[in-house]
Order: structure tokens, then sequence, then C-alpha cells
């Protein structure tokens, strides 16, 4: 008996194929960290792909789209929600329709993934192009959004991560879903040369990442550094009161005196101070505490340009080498600026309180630290989450830096996640990457996107650890994202081609 029948023998109606749908959405969330079931998603677009398959009707493939969409954000991205309502102090109604709105936004890519693939035919090759597709447009369309993009659920155990340093991981979204959507396609279609070559493009596709895992697309150069990563631990509710501003300073300080580590990392914010502001005793310490290990301690703090009035998410650096700064670019919408401020302004005066919810960016510019023996391309929290803005710094970059502080959203997967972002940074690049963070994941990420070393979650940690820096470039890193722009647009052409 063929699984297209036998689902819809307990699945007849419309309302238990939306319930079977959102069920999906949901279990493919087990497929990114910090469970890393990378098979789950496979299998959850399977079943999505073979519903597709089994309608002939595009609203209801919409709608089948829009309930694996809700089951996927809900699960994946319910800690907004702590954001908002545990740390900003917003109703707990009004942070859970935000939360839900924020959702339902999102689940509408699936959605009209589905809708069009049905318009398009060709559905096994139609819907795996358009899902990558869409998975890119939520990278950039209003500043971008692109948690839960299917390729990290590859990433980093999957064969097919291997194919993230030549086509980034939107190329691996497509590749992904090109194995749902064959494998869907196999249970309806009669055809047994299909069947045939469908189980060898299943099969290349696997081998091929697996051979690609083994290329080193990038050299070591110079020996180890040894590097100490700080975690603070500081609640996020008491991380930016005057009464408790100094026990934070001191407790970082504290750290990094503990630490014989050429290169010292802390998180972002860390010290909860303008950095014009921070005074002469404590910039004398960090600065000769660096100079003593014969490196230099980076630092994250809030910074102020008195010529333009502006503040910066900073990260400066203080020993050996003459003072360098990296300004955070890419912001947080809503969390670091506020888009429309005359149509949203309201929701901060009367209902968020955020702190640094109205910053600056740094600029495109920027150039890596020269620092500690090392060029070392940093990144601020959220800019991990963007691989085509990571690569900017490479290959002058010998070594990548994310500072962050997940904090504001509690002890959720969060962190973990936005730790897996880095993992594909560190494929796509072929540099490591480490994480200073404030309550978790702190972490140094090898080439292969795998975690070397690890400070446990909620903990006040010194992650001592060694760092490696690589020189030249990947595919990904030369080219960035137009190979896989163009092949999807390519093969969106061969569909249409095909139906005409």
């Amino acid at each position: 008996m063929h699984a297209v029948p036998l689902i819809s023998s307990f699945f007849s109606t419309k309302r238990s194929q939306y319930a079977l749908a959102t069920a999906l959405g949901a279990l493919a969330v087990l497929g990114f960290a910090p469970f890393y079931l990378f098979p789950l998603p496979i299998i959850a677009l399977l079943g999505l792909f073979a519903l597709w398959h089994k309608t002939n009707s595009q609203k209801i493939a919409f709608k089948q789209g829009l309930a694996f969409g809700l089951g996927l954000y809900i699960a994946g991205i319910y800690w907004i929600y702590i954001s908002l309502h545990d740390y900003g102090y917003m109703p707990w109604w009004f942070a859970g329709f935000c939360t839900f709105c924020l959702c339902a936004f999102m689940a509408l890519f699936p959605a009209l993934v589905g809708y069009f693939s049905k318009r398009a035919g060709t559905l096994w090759l139609s819907a795996p192009v358009l899902w990558g597709v869409s998975d890119w447009v939520r990278s950039w369309i209003f500043t971008g959004f692109p948690w839960l993009t299917l390729g990290y659920s590859q990433v980093p155990y999957s064969p097919l991560a291997g194919f993230a340093p030549i086509v980034g991981i939107y190329g691996v979204s497509i590749l992904t879903a090109l194995i749902s959507g064959l494998s869907a396609a196999l249970l309806t279609n009669k055809n047994m040369t299909f069947r045939r070559n469908s189980i060898v493009i299943i099969t290349l596709l696997l081998a091929v990442g697996g051979v690609l895992r083994a290329i080193a697309w990038t050299s070591p150069i110079g020996k180890p550094l040894q590097v100490a990563l700080l975690q603070g631990n500081i609640p996020q509710d008491v991380k930016w009161s005057p009464e408790n501003a100094q026990h934070t300073i001191d407790s970082y300080l504290h750290m990094v005196q503990q630490s014989k580590a050429p290169l010292i990392v802390l998180p972002e914010t860390a010290l909860p101070v303008i950095a014009s502001q921070l005074d002469a005793s404590t910039r004398e310490m960090l600065t000769n505490h660096g100079k003593q290990n014969v490196g230099d301690i980076i630092v994250g703090m809030v910074e102020y340009d008195f010529d333009t009035n502006a503040y910066y998410n900073s990260a400066l650096s203080f020993g050996s080498a003459p003072s360098q700064v990296y300004r955070k670019n890419h912001l947080v919408p809503f969390g670091e600026f506020i888009p429309l401020k005359r149509v949203f302004g309201w929701i901060y005066r009367d209902w968020l309180n955020m702190p640094l919810s109205d910053l600056s960016k740094g600029g495109w510019e920027q150039t890596p630290m020269r620092i500690s023996g090392q060029h070392i391309g940093v990144n601020v929290c959220y800019e991990d989450v963007f691989g085509e803005e990571i690569i900017r710094q490479v290959p002058e970059a010998t070594l990548l830096v994310n500072i962050s502080n997940d904090a504001w959203y509690g002890r959720s997967i969060a962190a973990d996640q936005h730790m897996q972002f880095s993992q594909a940074r560190a494929l796509e690049t072929g540099r490591m990457m480490l994480r200073a963070t404030n309550t978790g994941a702190t972490a140094a990420i090898d080439t292969q996107g795998f975690v070397t070393a690890h400070a446990p979650h909620d903990e006040a940690a010194i992650l001592e650890t060694q760092a490696q820096g690589y020189i030249g470039l990947t595919p990904y890193a030369r080219w960035g994202n137009w190979p896989f722009i163009l092949l999807s647009f390519a093969a969106i052409a061969f569909v249409i081609s095909r139906k005409n």
C-alpha cells in the first residue's frame, strides 16, 4: 500500500490534514539546535509535500503550508514572548499577541511556497527551490529574520552540510527540501524510471556532501592561539540597573585578571557603562593586563559619538595593539532600533521597557581588528545570522569572533539556535568562530562547524581553549549567495517552461 493512500485513510478531512501539517511543522524544530536531529525536518517536509501532492487545490496547499509554518514557528521561536514579557515588561496578553503575529507572518512563507509550487507544477522540484528562495527572502525583507531557515537543520552533522562552503545555507535549504520532494514524489509516481532516478539523485546528494566534508577549503596560518571566552551570567533584569552596574564591572574585571590568555573576549555590552564614561583606572587595568599577556582584550560596551550624537553597540579592544573598535551594523528591529518610529513609537512609550532601543548602524566599511597576532572579524549578536554580511570581512579576517547576550530569552532554546548560526558561518567561511556570551552559548567552533569547547549555560564561566587562524577562500566566501540565486531562478524558469 502506498503511503499517500494510507495518509488519506487516517487524515481524510481538511481539518485533520491541517492538524497533521501543524504537527509536522512542530516536528521539524527538533532538527535544529539544541536537538540536532537533522533527518526530522526532511521527514516533516516529506509529509507536507505528500499533502501537497494529494490536493489539487492551490488554496488548500496554501492553508496546509500556513499550518505547517505555524507549527514550526510557534514551537521554534516561542522565546520571543519571554523577551517581550519577562524582560520587556509587556503585558502578557499583548506579548502573546505580538509573538503570534510574528509567527503568523513567518508562516506565510511556507504557505506561499505551497500555493506557487502547486501553480508551477513539477512539485518535486518547484517546492524545494521555492522553499530555499523563501528562506533567502526572509533574510532581507523588513531587515531580515531568517530564524529556522531549513539549511541550518543540517549543520553540522548531516552530509548536506558539506555543501555549505559552496552554495551557502540557502543552497543547503534547497538540497534538504529536494530530498524531501523526491521522496514524496516516490510515494506518488509509479513510473519506475522516475523512481530509480530519484533514488540515484538522493544517494548522490548524500554521498557528494559527505565527500565535500573532507575538503579543507582554507589553510592554517601561524600557531594556535590561547583564548579565554568570558561568560558573566548577569541576569537580564538587573544588567542595566544603576545599583548593580559596578558589581557587574567588578565581576568581569575579576574574571579578566584570572586569565593569562593572549586573547580574552567579553560578551556583548558586558560592561553596563558608556565607553566614554569608563573610568581611567578600569581602562588602564584592561590595557595593562592585555599587554602583560602579550595580547589584547575585546570588550562589549555601548559607545557614544559626540560628533554625530549617536549611540552604537560596540566591541572595543584594549592591550598590546592600538585600541580598535567595531560598531554593530545590522541592528535588530524593535530591539535596537524602532522602524517607522511615528507608527510604532507608542509601543515603547506605553508597553515596553527595553534599554538601547534606538541605536545607530556602524557602517559596512569596517575592517577586522588587528590584535593578538590575528585579523579578527568581529560580529555582534544577531549579525552572525547573515552569512552574506560575515564574508565581507573575509579573506582579511583569519578568525571570527561573535559577542552576544541571549539572556533576553531566558532558559529557552534560543541561545543554542543562535550558536547554530555561528556553526554555519564557520562552515561557509572556513574560519573558526569564537563566541563569548552573557549566559550561553559560549563556545569555540572549528572550520567544519563542530563545537570544540563549550561553557555550561547559565553559569559564570571562563572558557579557556585554543583557536587557529586560517587563510584562503571558500567558494561561498568568494561568490556569496549569487550562485544560489542564479541557479534558483534558472530552476524556476525550467519548471515554468515545462508547464508551458
